[in-house]
């Protein structure tokens, strides 16, 4: 079988990767796209390190048996807390992440000597300071001003867009602080948040860069590929065909929030129990690839 046409796992604690997936649906035509929501066990953002390389182990074992060429976690708390381990401990599987390429993006968005990047994520992503070494490794005179947003992702999961009254509120109190610094830069450290953009851009103003993860993780993962020789000589139907998600818990309220990320109706995810995750654990030479 051609290594080009096997399928990317894109891994995510619920739904915010989607937004990844659809940055990649747009920038790869050719791929075929399967998706991993650990819906059951989310947030991630409030768990330890410990807790979400296990999730994360299982996950990628499981996926295993899809043969993915790559991986994408898809999810900047898994990013920056499980990345490395999971490198370790899959290779040679090419594993990345969406902290890295928006620190990259971050880092380059403006020529200031000093530039003043703000980034907002979840709780766990910012203890990590997964993104203040992957910024300051590049810019070490940048400030940064790093802000945790848990109001965000359930807001937005409750259907909440940028025109909500309660969304411009948090949003205007979370960024008041980078506002009053007048950061140069701000970073979306969470998949969830490019469906708050409008918002952020009226409340952070014009002037202000704003780094989508998502975006960057799909031309990041899309120059890997290109330089693998990797990309899938398939041309496959709509985005919808190129698609299939599977989820540890709800798929009924997977597919009706997905839309709203993805911008196109999808068929009910297959569940996979977080239990066939752990006994797995028991039994690894079922997920082995074939």
């Amino acid at each position: 079988m051609d290594a080009r046409n096997n399928p990317i796992l894109v891994i995510d604690s619920g739904l915010g990767g989607l937004t990844v997936v659809r940055a990649l649906l747009n920038r790869l035509p050719g791929e075929r796209i399967i998706y991993f929501g650990d819906t059951a066990r989310l947030p991630y953002g409030t768990k330890t390190p410990e807790t979400i390389q296990h999730y994360i182990h299982q996950i990628v074992q499981w996926g295993l048996r899809h043969q993915p060429k790559h991986v994408v976690l898809a999810c900047n708390t898994a990013s920056a807390l499980a990345l490395p381990v999971m490198r370790g401990r899959f290779s040679p599987i090419p594993i990345t992440g969406v902290v890295e390429p928006g620190a990259r993006a971050a880092a380059g968005a403006t020529n200031i000597p000093e530039p003043v990047i703000g980034v907002i994520a979840t709780e766990a992503t910012i203890r990590s300071g997964a993104y203040a070494r992957a910024i300051h490794g590049r810019r070490h005179r940048a400030k940064l001003i790093l802000t945790s947003t848990p109001l965000l992702v359930p807001m937005i999961e409750e259907g909440r867009s940028s025109d909500d009254p309660l969304v411009q509120l948090a949003l205007k109190q979370y960024l008041k602080s980078m506002i009053d610094h007048k950061i140069d830069v701000l970073v979306l450290g969470c998949t969830h948040y490019p469906l708050l953009k409008k918002a952020i851009r009226t409340v952070v103003g014009p002037q202000v860069s704003i780094i989508d993860s998502a975006y960057q993780c799909a031309e990041d993962v899309a120059a890997r590929l290109s330089r693998a020789n990797l990309w899938a000589s398939l041309r496959s139907g709509d985005d919808r065909n190129r698609f299939l998600a599977y989820v540890t818990d709800d798929p009924d309220r997977f597919a009706k929030l997905a839309p709203r990320f993805l911008g196109f109706v999808v068929d009910s995810p297959l569940r996979v129990a977080p239990e066939v995750l752990y006994q797995q654990e028991i039994r690894p030479a079922m997920c082995q690839p074939a």
